[in-house]
């Protein structure tokens, strides 16, 4: 059954946004393989404690996520 995994920094997605994934990615999974795969169809969610999470050698912080978010 598909295992979908998703890892975020904590604090940047709201419950609801964090649902509005699981709920897209399922529809995304059912699309490609069927309907019959919406009931076994797993979305795993994880949240990163900020600065725990790293790219360039730099460790990200919600903030960082929402300033390149926004353009900055």
């Amino acid at each position: 059954m598909p295992l979908i995994q998703v890892r975020l920094i904590e604090g940047v997605f709201s419950s609801e946004q964090k649902g509005e994934m699981i709920r897209r990615l399922t529809d995304t999974m059912v699309a490609i393989e069927g309907e019959n795969l919406r009931p076994v169809t797993w979305v795993v969610v994880e949240e990163v404690k900020g600065g725990d999470w790293g790219i360039g050698g730099k460790g990200l912080t919600a903030a960082d996520v929402k300033a390149i978010a926004a353009g900055a």
